[in-house]
């Protein structure tokens, strides 16, 4: 319980609003949230070209664990350009981000693990009161879409081989 008081508290300081993103009842879905903030243009760029732009901005709610240009800065040039290239390859690390219904942070904080809409599963952990999903860190929780939930993470996600 101690676990999840100090997670939720870290949480609630981490969650400013991020530049672009309104505060109140969200009028973007979760392309359109992720396309107006900056450090999303890579995420963004990549789920156009895996053709899931109708996926994550219809009725369907989701949950996002987005990484930002600097999470992708983090691969090399040659395997994101490949995987941009592998339309089949490029859609399974993306649905590996995202989770099926909104998650807030509150609940985030509870779970040990999550299935993705790719299939596989990721490791949810909390650890000197930040949280992990599988060794990425959410940087910023609970910025809100229309449809869904994004939760900021500092490293791309990638599915079991």
């Amino acid at each position: 319980m101690k676990r999840i008081a100090i997670a939720l508290s870290c949480l609630a300081v981490a969650a400013v609003p991020v530049a672009g993103v309104q505060a109140a009842t969200p009028q973007k879905n979760l392309v359109e949230t992720a396309a107006s903030a900056p450090q999303f243009s890579t995420l963004v760029s990549l789920v156009k070209k895996a053709g899931l732009v109708s996926t994550l901005s219809g009725r369907a709610s989701y949950t996002v664990f987005a990484p930002t240009n600097a999470a992708f800065a983090k691969i090399p040039k040659r395997t994101l350009n490949a995987l941009a290239k592998d339309k089949a390859k490029l859609k399974a690390v993306l649905l590996y981000h995202v989770v099926k219904g909104k998650v807030p942070a509150s609940k985030v904080v509870r779970l040990t693990s999550a299935r993705t809409v790719n299939g596989a599963s990721v490791m949810i952990d909390v650890r000197k009161g930040k949280v992990y999903v599988n060794d990425a860190r959410v940087t910023k929780p609970d910025i809100k879409a229309s449809n869904g939930i994004v939760h900021q993470i500092n490293r791309v996600l990638l599915p079991p081989s």
